[in-house]
């Protein structure tokens, strides 16, 4: 049986957590999310089964206790996933402690006593949300010791808070499609995200918020500030980009930033402004995040080892702008979007097998691999492999046909494909007609 304490107090450690007062009530009823402990457990039993540690039937527990009152956690792991739940216990207690998950809260409470908190409030700012409303929101219910990359994001829509799930999106849906159109079999190995802004507002892919809502600078006064402690974004950063399992590694794990130049360019943003000594250069001398740029950064200037980095478009971006034009080497072509989101996917792989076969992960190295998976040498969307175009195809088909009733793609992948196949050649262009 593993147990252990859940850091500070009970009140510390609700604030941390989805309040059931403000959850969705179908999904506060599904899952029996009446009190902040069934809202705690909930999202352990989310990252044990991210993480793939096998824990006994009914055996999870999440109980008052101690003096001040807070939170013990029990659960009894399988035998052979005992060693991973170990790992699992102790950096599940640091995730939350106060110079981790805690900083993004008192972060959080420096916004809100300056008029950047939630500027639109009470007022809708699109179609689905309501009225705007922002509550501090931590990456709950992730991968937190099996992981094999860190995602670097904008903000969590507020249907994750609500539903006490932070990856059931079409954007994470869509990025297991992507993952697995590249070889992965475990995309929830990939499900570790870390957003600039810990904050839960207006927007799910389908409804986005206002960028102007969230500048840049709202990350590096609240949430990447030194002078004031308040450094939650490189304190959690950091941690999760350092697992136990790959303690072997000369290099963290990768970090794939995510931002699409015209769809949520907030994490490339920051990770320039942060990071601006580091990055190369345009031919004016200033930093540059291309989509598809690759190399190594060092999270905090004295972490231990450096952090191979990628830069990719948001995984909704396809959907949401992209289209047929007449030139699939510019955006918002979405041939080119789909390449690029398929090289970022394939970067991610490449790393993964490196680091299997103890191999040094070569940023630049892998990310020329990834690129010639699915780009010609004139640097055109144009996969060499037969099998490969056919994969794009068939995914540029199902992010411009969405069925908006269930906010999924029209098409299954096999059903996307055999439209691809009717057109009579595996490298035809997606553009053509019929929904």
């Amino acid at each position: 049986m593993i147990e252990y304490r859940l850091p500070g107090s009970r009140h510390y450690l609700d604030r941390l957590h989805p309040d059931p007062a403000h959850l969705d009530p179908a999904t506060k009823s599904k899952f029996g999310l009446d009190t902040p402990a069934a809202v705690i457990a909930h999202f352990i039993a989310s990252s044990l089964a991210e993480d793939g540690i096998l824990i006994g039937n009914g055996s999870l527990t999440v109980k008052i206790n101690g003096t001040p009152e807070g939170y013990v956690v029990a659960f009894d792991p399988q035998p052979q996933h005992q060693a991973a739940a170990e790992q699992f216990a102790a950096r599940h207690a640091v995730m939350l402690d106060a110079e981790h998950a805690g900083l993004a809260l008192a972060g959080a409470d420096a916004c809100k006593r300056t008029p950047a908190w939630n500027p639109m409030a009470g007022y809708p700012v699109n179609r689905n949300d309501g009225p705007s409303e922002w509550l501090p929101c931590l990456p709950l219910g992730m991968p937190i010791v099996n992981h094999r990359a860190v995602t670097l994001m904008h903000y969590p829509p507020m249907v994750a808070y609500k539903t006490c799930d932070y990856l059931n999106n079409m954007t994470l849906h869509r990025w297991a499609r992507l993952l697995q159109c590249v070889g992965i079999d475990a995309p929830q190995r990939y499900h570790n995200i870390v957003d600039v802004n810990p904050i839960a507002a207006p927007g799910s892919g389908e409804s986005e918020y206002a960028n102007d809502y969230f500048p840049i600078n709202l990350t590096s006064m609240f949430f990447d500030d030194e002078a004031r402690g308040l450094t939650y974004l490189r304190s959690m950063l950091e941690l999760m980009l350092n697992p136990e399992a790959n303690a072997a590694s000369a290099t963290t794990l990768p970090l794939l930033v995510c931002g699409a130049p015209l769809y949520d360019p907030q994490a490339p943003g920051w990770f320039r402004t942060r990071y601006k000594e580091l990055l190369p250069k345009d031919k004016n001398g200033s930093p540059m995040v291309a989509t598809l740029q690759a190399g190594l950064v060092r999270i905090n200037p004295d972490s231990a080892k450096l952090t191979p980095y990628l830069i990719a478009n948001h995984m909704i971006a396809a959907g949401v702008t992209g289209r047929c034009t007449n030139d699939p080497t510019q955006m918002p072509d979405i041939r080119l979007y789909e390449a690029q989101d398929l090289a970022a996917a394939s970067f991610l792989a490449l790393c993964g097998q490196a680091t299997l076969q103890g191999q040094e992960i070569d940023p630049a190295a892998l990310r020329s691999a990834a690129v010639q998976r699915w780009f010609d040498d004139k640097g055109a969307p144009i996969p060499p492999a037969a099998e490969d175009k056919l994969l794009l195809c068939a995914m540029a088909q199902m992010d411009m046909f969405t069925d908006w009733n269930t906010m999924a793609p029209k098409y299954s992948l096999e059903e996307a494909k055999a439209r691809c196949r009717e057109q009579g050649s595996v490298s035809v262009s997606p553009c053509f007609g019929g929904g």
